[in-house]
């Protein structure tokens, strides 16, 4: 690709860094900012030149990422003082990847059309493999031409992107994602304690119901996971909780009652309480079967 712009990368986590670093690999060159430096310094050997402020990030960059942790995270970069939306350049594209709330989503759309900026909301899904392996699932949402501009750095991180539609589709359509997601994971773990509990062998369980109809993404990547007795996070419980609540209260605004999302939801708070907050999403399990505690 010709296009030269300066690209920045705001958030250097489990997910943020290996998509920043794809677009290192991709031969462009990449500002980075992480509340924690110290994440941040592998990219950095790696090329990336770090900067002390999104600010920093926004007055230099043509094209920045984010991907932070919570709303409010993602409205204080964005709209906090000396921040991203005040200090980019017209003509800048912003795009959060951060699974947020929509109406925050157009909050910030409008704020940056003010000042002749581009934003974008594009959730992604694929956890920590996905991000690694750039295979990511991505949401847009906001105008299509800033889409078609960033489409490219895109389909460097990712492999199935779609424009969803206006400011805060992207959003939407994640917190969707997320619901689909409460369903398989809750019938992912109750199956595999069902299945231990009759004497099953469960990695041959796992094969056998994978070649079904019953396949799913998170029986494929999170079953082994569990059975290796792997609760490292790819994609935090917290975080999850977040997205449930997200999709909870969207839902309430359009007068849609989703009982199933409510009670996974009431289940990883459990498992949070439990001091399971920062482990992996597959760790549901562990409230099921005890001796995996």
């Amino acid at each position: 690709m010709s296009d030269k712009k300066i690209l920045g990368f705001i958030g250097t986590g489990v997910m943020g860094a290996s998509m920043a670093g794809h677009l290192l690999e991709a031969g462009h060159e990449v500002h980075v900012y992480n509340r924690t430096k110290e994440r941040a310094l592998p990219l950095v050997e790696r090329g990336a030149v770090w900067e002390d402020t999104p600010a920093d990030i926004a007055a230099k960059c043509d094209v920045v990422f984010t991907i932070v942790g919570f709303p409010k995270d993602v409205e204080e970069v964005y709209l906090g003082k000396k921040r991203l939306v005040e200090n980019a350049k017209s003509g800048t594209v912003l795009v959060d990847m951060t699974t947020s709330s929509p109406k925050l989503a157009r909050k910030i759309y409008a704020a940056g059309k003010k000042r002749g900026i581009g934003i974008l909301d594009a959730p992604v899904t694929g956890g920590d493999r996905g991000a690694r392996e750039a295979t990511l699932t991505i949401f847009a949402g906001g105008d299509k031409d800033d889409f078609e501009t960033v489409l490219p750095y895109f389909e460097i991180m990712g492999r199935t992107i779609k424009h969803m539609g206006g400011a805060g589709d992207g959003q939407n359509a994640k917190l969707g994602n997320q619901i689909v997601i409460a369903g398989t994971m809750t019938g992912m773990c109750e199956a595999l304690a069902f299945a231990k509990s009759c004497g099953l062998d469960l990695n041959e369980f796992i094969e056998a119901v994978g070649g079904g109809s019953a396949a799913t993404w998170s029986l494929k990547n999170y079953g082994p996971r569990i059975l290796k007795g792997d609760f490292a996070p790819g994609f935090f419980v917290k975080h999850y909780i977040k997205d449930m609540k997200l999709a909870e209260e969207a839902a309430n605004e359009m007068e849609l009652d989703l009982p199933a999302l409510t009670v996974t939801r009431e289940l990883y708070e459990e498992l949070a309480e439990g001091g399971y907050e920062n482990s992996g999403t597959q760790a549901l399990y562990c409230l099921y079967d005890p001796e995996e505690e």
